[in-house]
């Protein structure tokens, strides 16, 4: 059994998007679990719209969900002369024709099939045509067979059939001479050997069309699997009305990738009741056998869920390391202060999201609070001047500056003002994070360190007066 290879094939024209990131991830996984080959292609022969921007949100994207391929990235722009020879060879064969047609001619075409209720097919006028006109632009077509059928076994849909009476004569190259997806792709798959070929099932009514032409061009016609759409909860396919579809705008709103590769996993395959799957899980697990066939529904609230449990169980260090760009983007400088694992340990079972756990974290490394007014108004009156003062006293010498002795040190405070601890800890969230939610207030005193705690709550003292 020859070697599995499998590729992913994005073009440049925009983000990753999440249907795409999906399709690239069963791809990979198949290749990761078969001993395969993955590879990514980059289909760039729409010069108009392909930007190397784009190509770099792509390859960032893949990147960082994880996704390395085996080989490329291939560039479809450089294999032009490939494609060239390859009409040549159509039209040698007589398998492809030129067709003179102009636009205007094709619109009233179009518009008279439309009016006698036929399909708005190219009507073929040019498939006999022996004349070869040298001042007239021409595109180049595939001669489709007009009778007959095409059936592929679709490893995830079943049999499939076409009849060829339906089909059109593809064009396979414009009238400036560059060639169109549905040829070149065919090309590119089987000059770099892709036996099985992973896509959305919105390619479904492709296949035909490049069987015939794989069969035309001499080449073994690969396997196919479509995977299903995914959908927004309204039913209609996924699109920015639904929220974020771009895999990096996840990213930015504080989404880690192993969730992000875990719940993409999970829009349309499934292993028992499991949930949670590292990539590892999922190269030993991942088979198109239990791909369903019905379009998965994107769960904004199961990716959150999904990204609170990894956060949760995160190592810290590396948490903290991802953290210092989340803090960066609130143009909080973290190089002074507390280290961040310590500050992660403080949050994780806290934040759903790494733009979440770097708000919270940010009061850790600011040089002055930032105070909710609300909080502000409420917890920092003269009332508290007790509570600050025997704070004060109680913190100032203390010398063992971890947490069971900071919460004894309070316990003294609750004894001298007899307040009970709410009343003393809010006023001291108030004035050590500028607001009424933290973790506990003597972890959060631990991890800040005496220097600031103590500055902190002599500032918000100075406040009451």
């Amino acid at each position: 059994m020859s070697q599995l290879r499998v590729r992913f094939a994005p073009s440049p024209t925009g983000y990753l998007h999440i249907g795409g990131a999906r399709t690239a991830l069963f791809n990979y996984l198949l290749a990761r679990k078969e001993k395969g080959c993955f590879v990514l292609r980059i289909e760039d022969t729409d010069v108009a719209r392909s930007t190397q921007e784009s190509v770099d949100a792509i390859l960032q994207a893949m990147s960082w969900l994880g996704l390395s391929c085996d080989e490329g990235p291939y560039y479809q722009s450089e294999r032009f002369d490939l494609y060239r020879s390859k009409v040549e060879q159509l039209l040698a064969s007589g398998a492809a024709y030129r067709c003179y047609c102009t636009p205007e001619e094709l619109e009233a075409k179009r518009k008279l099939a439309e009016q006698e209720k036929r399909k708005p097919k190219y009507d073929g006028t040019c498939r006999d045509r022996q004349d070869v006109p040298a001042d007239r632009p021409y595109v180049v077509r595939f001669r489709a067979p007009q009778e007959g059928a095409t059936t592929f076994n679709d490893r995830i849909k079943g049999a499939i059939t076409f009849q060829h009476a339906e089909l059109d004569d593809l064009i396979v190259q414009r009238t400036d001479g560059t060639p169109t997806y549905n040829f070149v792709v065919v090309i590119d798959d089987a000059e770099m050997g892709i036996n099985l070929v992973i896509r959305g099932d919105d390619h479904i009514n492709n296949t035909p069309r490049q069987i015939l032409l794989y069969q035309a061009l001499g080449y073994e016609v690969p396997e196919f699997a479509h995977v299903p759409m995914i959908l927004g909860s309204d039913q209609k396919r996924l699109s920015k009305r639904h929220g974020a579809t771009s895999v990096m705008a996840y990213r930015d709103l504080g989404y880690l990738p192993e969730a992000m590769v875990n719940y993409l996993v999970r829009l349309g395959w499934s292993y028992g009741d499991e949930e949670i799957f590292s990539m590892e899980d999922l190269v030993e697990k991942f088979s198109l056998d239990n791909v369903g066939r019905s379009a998965g529904v994107f769960n904004p609230e199961k990716l959150l869920w999904l990204n609170a449990h990894y956060i949760k169980t995160g190592d810290p260090q590396r948490l903290g390391e991802l953290l210092r760009d989340y803090l960066a983007a609130l143009e909080v400088n973290c190089d002074n202060g507390p280290p961040l694992s310590e500050v992660v340990k403080t949050l994780q079972e806290r934040c759903k999201t790494m733009v979440e756990m770097a708000e919270q974290a940010a009061c850790y490394y600011r040089s002055e609070v930032e105070f909710d007014p609300k909080a502000t108004a409420k917890f920092l009156t003269e009332a508290q001047q007790p509570v600050f003062a025997a704070t004060l006293e109680q913190l100032a010498g203390l010398e063992d500056w971890q947490e069971g002795a900071i919460e004894e040190a309070l316990g003294k405070v609750m004894e001298s003002t007899g307040l009970k601890f709410g009343k003393i800890a809010q006023p001291l969230r108030v004035a050590l994070t500028g607001g009424t939610v933290s973790p506990s207030i003597c972890l959060v005193m631990a991890v800040m360190g005496k220097e600031m705690a103590l500055a902190r709550i002599e500032r918000a003292a100075g406040m009451l007066a």
